[in-house]
């Protein structure tokens, strides 16, 4: 994977509010105006050198799953859950109400 686009990703990724949430997808399309580029998302926030300080842990699935962690997904519930994210299972209550849309984001 190349560098511009990991670290492109991680600075999208620093923008999430904390007690919001984004999708791998939404985060594509920010880049390249498509969803299609989720999964390479996926492999830059999986590989983040600096998890907390870059907050992948508020990257989810886009049906609200909260997907994988490098540290775990009891460590992501743990997270999210001291931001106000409520979790469910391995799902994101309030999914649409938490959704960060970067610069679309009309509900904050």
């Amino acid at each position: 994977m190349d560098g511009y686009f990991q670290d492109a990703v991680l600075n999208l990724v620093k923008q999430i509010p904390e007690g919001k949430v984004t999708t791998y997808g939404e985060i594509a399309r920010e880049l390249t105006g498509s969803v299609r580029a989720a999964r390479a998302v996926g492999q830059a926030v999986a590989t983040n050198p600096y998890p907390i300080v870059v907050p992948c842990h508020r990257v989810v699935r886009s049906d609200g799953d909260i997907g994988g962690y490098s540290s775990g997904v009891e460590k992501k519930i743990k997270l999210l859950s001291a931001e106000g994210v409520e979790i469910k299972g391995r799902k994101v209550v309030k999914f649409e109400e938490t959704l960060f849309l970067f610069f679309f984001d009309l509900k904050k």
